[in-house]
């Protein structure tokens, strides 16, 4: 790059770079809501409104080869700059951002976790696990049918809404703890609020050796409630079932089965030393056991990511395609199932079972350190902000989410996010920004781009929207401010299917039964499908 800061490129040599085969990582630096009405196959939602803290993580290696994509508005140069100070030094912007990808032609996808859904829907034709629709379950518990009933979602999503009758068992701990559920050989349904989950989880649970029947709801929750039947809400997780020394043995030994079956490799803290050294391979870190154990037993270095969710949405961990990833683990069966489904989105995985010599690898330094944004916001308390703003000395800028806002906020208060910076500015007229916000870290990465935009003083109002209110502000509500061409945090693709919108639901599933039509030969060529044998 010749010392600059970045290269640019169009997006047909993006396009070739994406799928070259080589490491890289293709950096969506719009907002959610942008990202997920179009976005490109493989991109990677980095939103520029928490563009560092994402990224480092995202990115654990300085000289990883970024694309940076935006709207064609000049937030991917903003970005790359914020990017090249943390330390990266190999970023390319992609010219013209996401208009000028579509315009081109190539393929455009809605959603998000795009990779890991097509990979479940191409999974279930090539595995064919048995589907029960929600009638024939509804059948099944009227009659008093025995069979064992699993919602294959962490404990935050089930808590939302559940199928009557289901436990919660996520992917990855399903199979790693069937013994220990006491369920024999009886038949076992697996939902998800959706297809993916309860497809991988079914055919998993197989590949993990359970003997009896499997079954997957067809269409999950959504299935569920579109069949005319009742989801039940703010469900508790029951602890997880524990696995006797015995159970725990026959698990490492279904594990080895399963990783001598797909080659899948495993290895010590000397390689893992190894990978860490090389400086042309990115390696990510994941501790795929379960919230509570990871936190008993940290693995030094390691993130923590749910086995099934690291396969449901490997896009929130990792950013560079073809990067090396190790999986801890401590019997072996979360990680190597994770392993044989990350493998084919194109990834090279390796389990590591925990012992005491991974427990003493040192605790790597940090590779990227968050960039000095100059000088934080001062504080300013609630009913101060209230008079400067009566008094016609500042102005309420409120960074919290676009939904957030419409519910309630300081009457007379402008929506701001970070990419438009300039246009809030623009409002202030020589008044103080009176922030209101919920995340003291993105205040101060934003306060570089209200500098950069001409903003004078800037404060930060205490403990935010909350004692605003407490202090007697007026609040107003606005259904439709910002409207949502602006809010572009917010996702409103299908964003209301679990909650009760049929319609919804109808869209979302023929969306997700179709991702399969909309690849293209490169896309299709980045899938390497196991099949059965």
């Amino acid at each position: 790059m010749s010392g600059a800061l970045y290269a640019v490129t169009d997006v047909a040599e993006a396009r070739r770079r994406l799928h070259s085969g080589r490491e890289i990582a293709l950096l969506d630096v719009r907002e959610a809501g942008q990202f997920g009405e179009a976005h490109p196959l493989f991109a990677t939602p980095c939103s520029y409104s928490k563009l560092e803290p994402l990224a480092r993580r995202l990115v654990p290696r300085a000289n990883a080869p970024l694309l940076l994509l935006d709207a064609g508005d000049g937030v991917a140069e903003r970005a790359a700059g914020r990017l090249s100070r943390m330390g990266y030094r190999d970023i390319t912007v992609v010219q013209g951002g996401m208009p000028a990808w579509a315009e081109a032609g190539f393929p455009v996808y809605k959603g998000v976790n795009v990779p890991s859904k097509t990979l479940g829907e191409m999974a279930e034709q090539i595995w064919h696990p048995q589907m029960i629709t929600a009638q024939e379950l509804a059948g099944w518990q009227r009659e008093g049918r025995a069979f064992a009933f699993f919602d294959a979602r962490p404990p935050e999503e089930y808590a939302k809404m559940r199928v009557p009758g289901a436990a919660c068992l996520p992917n990855g701990e399903l199979p790693h703890r069937l013994a220990a559920a006491g369920i024999g050989d009886a038949p076992v349904v697996i939902t998800c609020a959706g297809r993916t989950r309860g497809i991988i989880g079914a055919i998993g649970a197989r590949l993990a050796g359970h003997a009896g029947p499997i079954y997957a709801l067809e269409n999950g929750t959504q299935g569920w409630a579109l069949a005319g039947h009742d989801l039940e809400r703010g469900n508790t997780a029951e602890r997880f079932p524990v696995l006797t020394d015995a159970q725990l043995a026959d698990t490492r030994r279904g594990a080895k089965t399963l990783m001598s079956r797909f080659g899948i490799n495993q290895v010590c803290a000397q390689d893992i030393r190894h990978f860490l050294s090389d400086p042309e391979t990115t390696t990510y870190l994941l501790d795929v056991r379960s919230a509570e154990e990871a936190a008993a037993d940290p693995v030094p270095g390691a993130v923590h990511a749910l086995s099934g969710q690291l396969v449901q949405a490997t896009d929130q961990w990792v950013a560079v395609r073809h990067a090396r990833m190790v999986l801890f683990d401590d019997s072996g069966m979360r990680a190597a199932l994770a392993a044989f489904w990350l493998r084919q989105l194109g990834y090279e995985p390796h389990v590591a079972l925990i012992d005491d010599d991974i427990r003493r690898m040192p605790d790597a330094e940090p590779a990227f350190r968050l960039p000095d944004a100059g000088p934080a916001p001062e504080l300013i308390s609630a009913r101060e902000a209230i008079a400067a703003a009566e008094g016609g000395r500042g102005t309420f800028i409120d960074m919290r989410s676009s939904p957030a806002f419409r519910k309630g906020h300081v009457a007379g208060a402008a929506w701001f996010i970070r990419p438009r910076a300039a246009a809030v500015v623009s409002l202030l007229r020589q008044r103080d920004a009176l922030i209101v916000a919920d995340e003291p870290l993105l205040v101060a990465l934003a306060a570089e781009d209200l500098r950069e935009a001409g903003a004078g003083a800037l404060r930060l109002v205490a403990d935010g929207h909350a004692a605003l209110v407490a202090a007697g502000a007026p609040v107003a509500v606005t259904p439709d401010d910002p409207p949502d061409t602006e809010a572009i945090d917010h996702l409103f693709f299908v964003h209301d299917r679990h909650d009760g919108n049929l319609e919804a639901s109808r869209r979302y599933i023929e969306w997700e039964t179709g991702l399969v039509a909309q690849l293209d030969e490169a896309e299709r060529m980045e899938f390497r499908l196991e099949q059965p044998s």
